[in-house]
C-alpha cells in the first residue's frame, strides 16, 4: 500500500517546570509515526507501550496493506471467487466506512479504485513508461465500483460481485491506524496524548506544557512554511493533496490522486484539503473524497454535510485559503 505524505507540524516550546513527554516513534505503512504521551498519565513502562503500539500498527498492516503478500486485503484481491470471504472485524469496519464515504460523495471516493491506482503506477506496480491510453483507462474503469462490494459486519465477511474487484485502502487505513492507537490509550485511561501516522493525527487533552496541542498545516509552497496553525483537542485531522506524490511525463504532471469516475488523475486547482473529525479514519477518507471533487464541488459538499474543512487553492502564482463555517468554529474552540 502506498501512503500519502502530508506532514503537519507539532508546535511546542521549551519552558521550565513542565511535565515530561514519553515519545514513541518508528516506521509503519511505508511512512513514519510518532506518539507523544504526558508521562504523568501512564503507569506502564515506555517499553511496554512501544511494544503494544507497534503490535497494533503491525496488525493494521497485516489486514490492509497491498504490499504484503499475506495481508487480508491481498488475499481478497487475489481471489476470483464471488462467495463470501471471511475477514477480521477491523477490515470489515474500515471497508464499511469507505463504502459510506463513497455513497456520500457519489463515487468521488471509491475503495475499489485499485485497478486504476495500479494502472497509473501509484500502487505496488511501477510508474508506467507511457501514460495509459484511453482504451486502457476505460477497461480498468469497468473494474471499479464501490457498489460491487457487499459487507456483512456481523460475520464479519465481504464479497465481490465482480471477480476482478481490487480494493485499495491506502486513503483511509492510516487514519484507522491513528484511531486504533487512540482507542488503546483511551482504554488505559490516558487523557493527554498526540498521535501521528504519516500526517494523519489525533490529539487529546493538554501537552506537557499544560497547553492544548498546537498543530500547523504545511504550506504547499514548501520550505517549511506554515499555512495555518491552531490548537486541537480531542479531535482528529487528515490532509490530502497533490503536491508531494506525482510523476511527470512529457512536461505534464500527474497527481497520485485519481478520480474513480474518470479514471484519470485530478487536474483542478485544489492543492490540499484538511478535514477535522472525531474519527481519523473518516477524516482520512473524507479528505480524499473532497480532494477528488475539487475546490468548488468539494467545498459545497463539506458545507452541506457540516464538515470542518480547510482548503488551500492555487490561484495565479500563489495560494488562497477557504474554510467551512464548522472549521472556523472548531479552531475558535466553539462546539
Amino acid at each position: 500500500m502506498r501512503w500519502r505524505w502530508f506532514f503537519p507540524i507539532l508546535i511546542s516550546a521549551i519552558i521550565g517546570c513542565q511535565d515530561q513527554l514519553v515519545t514513541i516513534s518508528g516506521s509503519t505503512m511505508g511512512t513514519t509515526f510518532q506518539v507523544k504521551i504526558v508521562q504523568s498519565e501512564i503507569t506502564l513502562s515506555a517499553d511496554v507501550l512501544e511494544r503494544e503500539i507497534n503490535a497494533r500498527l503491525t496488525e493494521v498492516n497485516r489486514q490492509m496493506s497491498t504490499y504484503q503478500d499475506n495481508s487480508e486485503i491481498t488475499q481478497f484481491n487475489r481471489s476470483r471467487s464471488t462467495d463470501w470471504f471471511g475477514v477480521s472485524s477491523d477490515f470489515a469496519y474500515v471497508l464499511h466506512i469507505a463504502r459510506e464515504i463513497s455513497t456520500w460523495s457519489d463515487g468521488a471516493f471509491d475503495v475499489t479504485i485499485g485497478p486504476l491506482v495500479n494502472l497509473w503506477g501509484f500502487g505496488p506496480n511501477a510508474i508506467p513508461e507511457r501514460v495509459p491510453s484511453p482504451d486502457s483507462i476505460q477497461a480498468h474503469r469497468a473494474l471499479v465500483g464501490y457498489k460491487k462490494i457487499r459487507i456483512d459486519l456481523s460475520t464479519p465477511a465481504i464479497k465481490k460481485e465482480l471477480p476482478e474487484i481490487y480494493c485499495d485502502l491506502s486513503a483511509i487505513a492510516k487514519g484507522f491506524g491513528v484511531d486504533r492507537i487512540a482507542s488503546y490509550l483511551d482504554s488505559l485511561g490516558v487523557n493527554r496524548y498526540f498521535i501521528e501516522i504519516g500526517g494523519e493525527l489525533r490529539t487529546k487533552g493538554h501537552n506537557h506544557l499544560r497547553q492544548l496541542w498546537r498543530i500547523g498545516i504545511a504550506s504547499p509552497a514548501g520550505q517549511g512554511e506554515l499555512q495555518k496553525a491552531f490548537a486541537l483537542n480531542n479531535m482528529s485531522m487528515a490532509t490530502s493533496g497533490d503536491y508531494h506524490n506525482y510523476f511527470e511525463r512529457d512536461g505534464v504532471r500527474y497527481s497520485h490522486t485519481i478520480d474513480p469516475r474518470t479514471g484519470r488523475p485530478i487536474t483542478h486547482a485544489l492543492a490540499s484539503v484538511t478535514v477535522l473529525h472525531k474519527s481519523c479514519a473518516y477524516a482520512d477518507g473524507l479528505a480524499t473524497a473532497i480532494n477528488v471533487m475539487g475546490p468548488e464541488k468539494g467545498f459545497a459538499f463539506a458545507e452541506k454535510r457540516n464538515l470542518a474543512v480547510f482548503m488551500i487553492v492555487r490561484r495565479g502564482d500563489g495560494f488562497v485559503e477557504k474554510m467551512t463555517d464548522n472549521f472556523k468554529k472548531m479552531i475558535r474552540g466553539e462546539k
